[in-house]
């Protein structure tokens, strides 16, 4: 006579812990604290988008939440910040937008292009000293960008010599845009490959055998293959890239402050406030002119930011 063994009986302690931080952060005591966290984080940008609406005057004489019983607002603020400039700020923002945009936008391209490359040969086409090559780069994101600001400055404008012997000539690149855009690239080198070898590395390898046995070259798979599929990764660093290059002070002051016409929004954003903090009301309204570019930029590319978030997230 044979015996059954009745079925394990699942109970609440029994659970995955997986399952009980899923089900924890969807109760609807979690939803109400995501709710004040939010309004919470809105009320000081709310405060912020008042007074850039509001006149000098009010600004000076009351907080920005009497606008709701006495409203009253302007859009001289933004006028005289995007075309007339305001204290030590002739000619308005306009042209400075245009300065990061042309700092930004090849400061972003250029790291993901030699980024991605690194990072499929790092991770697809074996040599010796790959791993360590990979670990030396890693290991570049603990180097402080304080501590380079002065070699770099000394390699553009003399080059760097051992003895006699000259290693790198001089760039002479004398405050341009493209002084900016190395720097910027070989600040975010390390951990564009370190982010972007740990996706590539992941991609299904039937798929690149499959194409390296039909005979196409390491170019051909790198362009078919691994760009296409890793285009969640590349927008994620590509969205991460963009506003610290975007928002970025120390860079910009350190290289491209020698010359008005290569300078950045930041650069000239510091300068609205006047020598007593008397112009706040432009402060406020440029701020908000800063961050309409990056908000764009985010949001265009969510989706694939998303995707980046949840990929290997979940099998099958």
């Amino acid at each position: 006579m044979t015996t059954t063994t009745p079925p394990a009986i699942t109970t609440a302690t029994d659970e995955p812990p997986v399952r009980k931080v899923r089900r924890a952060f969807s109760s609807p005591l979690a939803s109400v604290a995501v709710v004040i966290l939010a309004v919470l984080w809105t009320v000081p940008v709310l405060g912020l988008f008042v007074t850039s609406l509001r006149p000098k005057a009010d600004v000076a004489s009351s907080g920005w939440w009497t606008v709701f019983s006495h409203p009253h607002f302007t859009l001289s603020n933004y006028n005289t910040v995007l075309f007339k400039g305001g204290y030590n700020v002739n000619s308005g923002l306009a042209p400075y937008i245009v300065n990061s945009l042309a700092i930004t936008i090849p400061a972003t391209i250029i790291p993901i292009i030699l980024a991605s490359m690194a990072a499929y040969v790092l991770a697809w086409v074996r040599f010796k000293g790959s791993d360590a090559i990979f670990f030396t780069i890693f290991a570049l994101q603990v180097v402080p960008l304080q501590m380079s600001l002065v070699p770099l400055l000394q390699l553009y404008s003399g080059g760097a010599h051992i003895g006699g012997i000259t290693v790198i000539p001089a760039l002479h690149l004398h405050g341009s845009l493209a002084e900016v855009w190395l720097s910027h690239t070989m600040f975010s080198l390390p951990l564009a490959v370190f982010l972007l070898h740990n996706f590539i590395s992941q991609l299904p390898e039937s798929v690149i055998e499959a194409a390296r046995v039909d005979g196409a070259s390491h170019l051909r798979v790198y362009r078919s293959i691994v760009l296409p599929l890793s285009m969640p990764a590349i927008a994620s660093f590509a969205i991460f890239q963009f506003l610290w290059v975007w928002n970025d002070l120390l860079v910009s002051l350190t290289f491209a402050a020698k010359t008005t016409a290569a300078q950045p929004l930041t650069a000239q954003l510091q300068q609205l406030t006047g020598s007593f903090g008397s112009h706040l009301e432009l402060l406020t309204a440029g701020a908000f002119v800063s961050i309409i570019i990056p908000m764009i930029v985010f949001f265009s590319l969510q989706r694939y930011f998303v995707k980046g978030m949840l990929a290997g997230s979940v099998k099958g």
